[in-house]
């Protein structure tokens, strides 16, 4: 009888057991998608911060972009020219505040190498008055299609230990550059430090071809004259208002709305306001920035 009853406890187990495995498989996201809606869902309840899900977000999309989407315009690199004396564009170097600087040759399609600006800091303790020159410090560049996957780059970047790469397109010019920095920002957001002060006096901003990051109070009439939008100017002063005024509720970073022809997401607020905001451009509608 005992042995009838142990045997009975244990087959209750099993399918309690068996139960909780085949509720979890039947639980378990599909698609992208469907996991998106979990971790949406694990927000709403508390259970991750608005922060972590952002941040889980990212990396989801990560997963679908190609270089091309987050790359720096060719028109926006900054670049060194390995002919011309050292001294004569270490200025530029200073005010750019960036650490890398690809190196071309009569043209941008002409990369000659990559420049670190730390390895000029020898320089300083010299006292001679002619500087060497730039080929002297150049390190190899790399190269990588438009087409490719960022997280595969990723992964690249992570253990060959490089941090920048050249991106051309397929008849082998060069069409922009890519950071690791780029491809962070697009996970955990942008990436600010103890440079970005002026930058962020800017009211538009630039990220990537057909991406631009907004600050809220940027005047509509601004807006509208730059994205070539047409939102009325009788609903808001600002940006922010018209997306607020579009959501309807005060947002929380992380959350997007479109606003024809425009998607719009919200990367800062508070409690009381829209602070910034991301904007995304469709591909058959690219801004021309007359000041790039």
């Amino acid at each position: 009888m005992s042995d009838d009853n142990s045997q009975s406890s244990q087959g209750s187990s099993s399918k309690t057991w068996l139960g909780r495995i085949t509720q979890m498989l039947q639980g378990e996201p599909q698609n992208k998608e469907e996991l998106a809606e979990v971790i949406a869902d694990a927000q709403e309840r508390q259970l991750i911060d608005p922060e972590t899900k952002d941040m889980m977000e990212g990396v989801l999309s990560v997963s679908e972009l190609k270089v091309r989407d987050i790359m720096i315009p060719r028109s926006q690199m900054i670049t060194l020219d390995v002919d011309e004396p050292l001294s004569a564009q270490l200025p530029m170097m200073v005010e750019s505040s960036h650490s890398r600087f690809p190196v071309i040759c009569e043209d941008k399609d002409h990369v000659e190498g990559i420049l670190l600006a730390k390895d000029l800091l020898p320089l300083i303790l010299r006292e001679e008055s002619d500087l060497p020159s730039i080929r002297e410090y150049l390190r190899p560049a790399v190269v990588v299609p438009e087409s490719k996957r960022v997280d595969t780059l990723l992964n690249e970047f992570r253990q060959k230990r490089y941090h920048m790469a050249i991106v051309i397109d397929e008849y082998g010019g060069v069409s922009g550059l890519v950071t690791i920095e780029d491809i962070l920002e697009t996970i955990v957001g942008e990436i600010e430090d103890e440079h970005d002060d002026d930058e962020e006096q800017q009211d538009i901003r630039q990220l990537s071809k057909h991406v631009y990051t907004v600050q809220a109070l940027t005047p509509l009439d601004e807006f509208n004259e730059f994205f070539k939008t047409n939102y009325d100017t009788q609903e808001a002063d600002t940006i922010g208002g018209i997306i607020l005024h579009a959501f309807g509720h005060m947002p929380s970073r992380g959350e997007t709305i479109d606003i024809d022809p425009l998607q719009f997401k919200v990367t800062n607020s508070d409690n009381r306001r829209i602070l910034q905001i991301q904007v995304s451009v469709p591909k058959s509608e690219h801004v021309e920035d007359s000041s790039i």
